[in-house]
């Protein structure tokens, strides 16, 4: 039998996915917001959802929605804003008001105890006030249930199978007592461009449709339509003729994804990155693809909603790759035949 997940803060879940690949088994998975939910519902129907907020989750509670399960591994990405004020005012990460849901990971692994966790979060969260913030991090898990020996690595995705370049933070925490701890995952030789990840779904036209699950173009202005058309596979706002050219602005803006190189990081509003070729922003099913979701992986809700989905996603398949040195880590533990017994 697998060894066996809990998904906090689950999404759309890239997370989840990647670890189900892997061979994990989901016993439990936590979302708060219903559209994100209703897309992990529809693509992980037996996977046991609550839809909920992780601060109503108490011991009595977690213990319901378990029903006599235990999780090996607990993973998620609890959203953590506090990094532009923490310690500037006198207050620390974890007594930043805005980190509560860090401080929720916290509490429920140190209810449940599971043998391993997996936390990601943005990369600043590794160098933000000079190393003081992740330092506080890891002290907090050391400290959690009976210990946990804490590593964390800056992961950028483009090294792991992912065509495009997003730098995260990723921790692992091995409890005390198993003596073991999770390898960094293996980086691949080569990256994968945007070409090679999207080439061969079919070209789309401002506004079009097709059959292909959430592959549909959204519609531009005429004059959004003629400022990229002056953009280079590769450019940027300096291709638009002055006269045209927005004056200011995010520099992440009016650019074109270059097709040679792995994209831009994915976040939940890429309506004014281009095609590569095509005179469009990327369809939801395009941006999926960059973040390594299949195909047959479909994402409900509104468009903006669902780009919000798979700019938050952890990409699936570097999801996989960590996944896999964590079953590594509770193998060389002597864990394996812990598996057998659970039949």
């Amino acid at each position: 039998m697998a060894y066996t997940y809990i998904d906090l803060f689950c999404g759309a879940g890239g997370l989840s996915l990647g670890f189900d690949l892997a061979g994990f088994r989901n016993v439990l998975a936590v979302e708060i917001n219903p559209a994100f939910a209703a897309t992990y519902r529809r693509n992980f129907p037996d996977h046991p959802l609550a839809v909920d907020d992780v601060r109503n989750l108490d011991a009595a509670a977690l213990s319901r929605l378990l029903n006599g399960e235990q999780a090996d591994v607990i993973i998620g990405g609890p959203p953590c804003q506090g990094f532009s004020i923490a310690g500037k005012i006198g207050r620390s990460f974890l007594e930043d008001e805005r980190n509560g849901l860090f401080r929720e990971f916290v509490r429920i692994v140190s209810l449940l105890r599971p043998r391993i966790f997996v936390m990601e979060n943005v990369a600043a969260m590794a160098t933000r006030l000079k190393g003081r913030t992740i330092q506080e991090i890891v002290e907090a898990f050391q400290n959690a249930g009976d210990g946990y020996r804490v590593s964390w690595e800056v992961l950028n995705s483009a090294d792991y199978g992912v065509a495009q370049e997003r730098r995260r933070t990723v921790l692992t925490g091995v409890r005390a007592d198993l003596g073991v701890s999770v390898a960094p995952p293996d980086k691949e030789e080569r990256q994968v461009s945007v070409r090679e990840a999207i080439g061969d779904l079919p070209p789309l036209a401002s506004g079009e449709s097709s059959a292909i699950p959430n592959h549909t173009a959204m519609r531009h202005s005429a004059q959004m339509l003629e400022k990229m058309s002056y953009v280079r596979d590769g450019g940027d706002r300096m291709d638009i003729p002055e006269a045209l050219r927005p004056a200011s602005g995010d520099v992440r803006k009016y650019i074109r994804y270059d097709s040679r190189r792995p994209s831009v990081c994915v976040t939940g509003d890429m309506r004014k990155i281009f095609h590569y070729e095509q005179n469009r922003a990327l369809t939801a099913r395009e941006l999926a693809r960059l973040q390594s979701f299949p195909d047959g992986f479909v994402f409900e809700g509104t468009s903006i909603c669902v780009q919000q989905q798979i700019g938050n996603a952890v990409p699936p398949l570097l999801a996989e790759k960590i996944a896999e040195k964590v079953e590594e880590a509770l193998d060389h533990a002597g864990l394996s035949e812990g598996k057998l017994h659970r039949e």
